[in-house]
This record gives structure tokens, C-alpha cells and sequence, in this order.
């Protein structure tokens, strides 16, 4: 990673959200961006227009009409997409992946599924094992995921305020001597 890099892979979230706002063509979308990150990567969301249809339009047909908008958005713009995802990821640091909201659909194009190691005593890995003797995971690796799914649902709250406290920490980091 260059130095230029190094500096830009700590961006701030409003730093970046603001940074695909400019980039981005003003017709993709119906409204702002939603832009999630973490350390590994950098998920834009945009929803877009959903198809005309009658309001007496059979549920099927109403879902390909969805499905074949989300497909055409996907198609109509990956190259774009990817010279700016090129771009985000020379500036931040992060891999970038898409994805769009059309009516009641959210679909995501490619996200990253990064390896996360940890050590767990026994009474972590019954619990696991529990989930995948269940039917509820197919493996341990996906038992946590699932746990940590759960906790991200049940404590929406406590998550939010300990990331906006983070950046609070951040802030100051970036305010206090360098080198």
C-alpha cells in the first residue's frame, strides 16, 4: 500500500459517502446512496426506478418486472461501475461492491466474504455445534455467522452508538501529532 493509500484507507464515512455522491452519474439512482463500510470493503446501494405496471398486475409478473430492472441496471452499468470501483479502491484502500433497491427487492451484486479466525473454548464451540445439529447452520463457520447476524438484529442500537463513539475516537487520532 503507498503512502497515499495508507492516508486514504482511514477516510472517514462521510468522506467516502460524499466521494461516490460526486462520482456517481446523477441518473443512476431516485435518491442518496446508502454507503456501508468496514475494513475490507465498501458497499454502495442506490435504489432505482421501479418499472411501470397496473395496479392489477399478477405478483409474478410484478417480480420479473423487478428482477428484469435490477438485471438491466447491473448489465447497462458495470463498466462504470468498475472504473470507479478502481478508482475507490486505489483512494480508500477497499475492495467496492454494488448493489440496488427496486420497490421492495434489495439485491446485492458481488460483496466480499472475508475469513474472520478466532479461537473458542468448549462451551463457544457447543453452542456452534448446537446450530449446526439443528439443521438452524451447515457448519460451524456458518453457525457464527448466523450468531453474529443475530446480534447485529437484536442490538441495532448498542452497535450504532458504539460505531459513532469509533468515529469520535478517529477523529481525535487524526487531530493529534503525526510521525
Amino acid at each position: 500500500m503507498t503512502k497515499s493509500q495508507a492516508r486514504h484507507a482511514f477516510a472517514s464515512d462521510d468522506e467516502i459517502r460524499g466521494w461516490f455522491a460526486g462520482r456517481l452519474a446523477a441518473d443512476w439512482f431516485t435518491g442518496p446512496i446508502e454507503v456501508t463500510t468496514d475494513r475490507d470493503e465498501i458497499l454502495v446501494v442506490g435504489a432505482i426506478a421501479p418499472p411501470d405496471l397496473a395496479e392489477n398486475e399478477t405478483p409474478e409478473a410484478r417480480t420479473a418486472a423487478i428482477a428484469s430492472r435490477i438485471s438491466g441496471f447491473r448489465e447497462d452499468t458495470r463498466s462504470r461501475r468498475m472504473t470507479i470501483a478502481d478508482e475507490a479502491q486505489h483512494r480508500f484502500g477497499r475492495t467496492v461492491s454494488w448493489g440496488v433497491t427496486c420497490a421492495d427487492q434489495r439485491v446485492a451484486f458481488t460483496t466480499l466474504s472475508v475469513p474472520a479466525m478466532t479461537r473458542l473454548r468448549q462451551p463457544e464451540r457447543r453452542v456452534l455445534d448446537t446450530l449446526v445439529d439443528a439443521g438452524v447452520a451447515r457448519s460451524r463457520s456458518h453457525a457464527l455467522a448466523w450468531c453474529v447476524r443475530l446480534v447485529a438484529e437484536r442490538q441495532d442500537d448498542w452497535l450504532r452508538d458504539l460505531r459513532e463513539a469509533l468515529t469520535t475516537v478517529e477523529q481525535v487520532r487524526a487531530e493529534g501529532p503525526t510521525d
